[in-house]
């Protein structure tokens, strides 16, 4: 079921030369007659499924229809796009919910302009929180940077949530690889089945923000300065770590599918060779029972008075003997 769309709410951080001014803006249209004359702003959305406001905005900013909905599309791949005087950056949030720890994304989207930097969210996720906190205390680094910087700073924070996650996922792999060994029923199998759907959800996000930030390294965007360059190299190394990471992960989830598979494997061979050992012993007292419960006149031993239990000693004899070569040959 999908969730109800948040209400548009408007949030604007405006800072530079010492002073922070933050305002949150009741309508659109209070937003639209809002005159800034700061030299950095950072203008938070929550709530992008309303299409006028993101018409407003857009207008405002000089937003081109496409960029306009790509925002609007919950659902939009990773990306990077470079337009006439800004960048259009697309990323997502992963998050658990339910008891059955089911991890679950939400698109983030910034904006980064010369002197701007526009981020929507569909609800408010707590990823920029931090970071807002920073710029009411008057972080030195951060106040005093222009909105490249801002724009690192976003995605640093994104990059910081996936480390939580991944810790999540990964303590979630080694408690169920514990339980392999142990558990007999499909609830393992399912779980694995879930692991493993979750990181390939979690390599699809992770390989195209990589490649965002390999491309904003190279200088390919002349938005960011030499200076954000060199931090955004150390959000990529972190991105490349968290991609090993998960790498490793996805790795164990294999090897535990490999693992499960072996042991319901070597359980339905001793299941048959239990079985097969139980047919091997029957057989040569079924042939001696077949013999003689064939209906000839003359037969030997049908006239001998202990030739009934002469036949069920010898049958006994013989598994006796079956037995114990198997348990010689550690068979059994």
């Amino acid at each position: 079921m999908t969730e109800p769309a948040a209400a548009p709410e408007v949030l604007l951080f405006e800072y530079g030369g010492g002073a922070l001014t933050e305002t949150r803006f009741a309508s659109v249209e209070e937003g639209l007659a809002y005159q800034s004359r700061a030299p950095v702003r950072w203008l938070n959305v929550y709530g992008v499924a309303d299409t006028a406001t993101m018409r407003a905005i857009g207008e405002r900013f000089g937003l081109h229809p496409l960029v306009e909905e790509d925002i609007l599309n919950a659902r939009q791949r990773p990306k990077v796009e470079a337009y006439d005087g800004y960048l259009f950056l697309s990323t997502r949030v992963f998050s658990e919910r339910g008891a059955s720890v089911r991890l679950h994304y939400e698109q983030v989207s910034l904006v980064v302009g010369r002197d701007f930097v526009l981020s929507f969210q569909p609800h408010p996720l707590g990823v920029f929180s931090q970071l807002r906190e920073r710029l009411r205390r008057g972080d030195g680094l951060l106040a005093a940077r222009g909105a490249d910087f801002l724009a690192y700073a976003l995605i640093d924070a994104i990059i910081d949530a996936y480390f939580d996650v991944l810790d999540a996922f990964t303590s979630r792999v080694e408690s169920l690889d514990r339980q392999l060994v142990a558990d007999r029923g499909t609830l393992v199998l399912r779980g694995i089945h879930r692991l493993k759907y979750d990181a390939i959800r979690l390599r699809r996000a992770l390989l195209p923000l990589r490649e965002m930030l390999a491309q904003m390294t190279r200088g390919e965007h002349a938005l960011f300065g030499d200076e954000t360059r060199l931090w955004l190299r150390d959000a990529y190394d972190h991105c490349l770590h968290l991609s090993e990471s998960l790498d490793a992960a996805r790795d164990m989830v294999s090897g535990m599918l490999d693992l499960y598979l072996s042991i319901q494997s070597n359980r339905l061979s001793q299941q048959m060779r239990v079985l097969t050992i139980i047919s091997i012993v029957f057989m040569p007292l079924t042939l001696i029972a077949g013999i003689y419960g064939m209906n000839f006149e003359y037969m030997p031993e049908l006239g001998w008075r202990w030739g009934y239990f002469g036949v069920l000693g010898l049958m006994g004899v013989i598994a006796a003997a079956i037995v114990g070569t198997f348990w010689r040959r550690r068979w059994l």
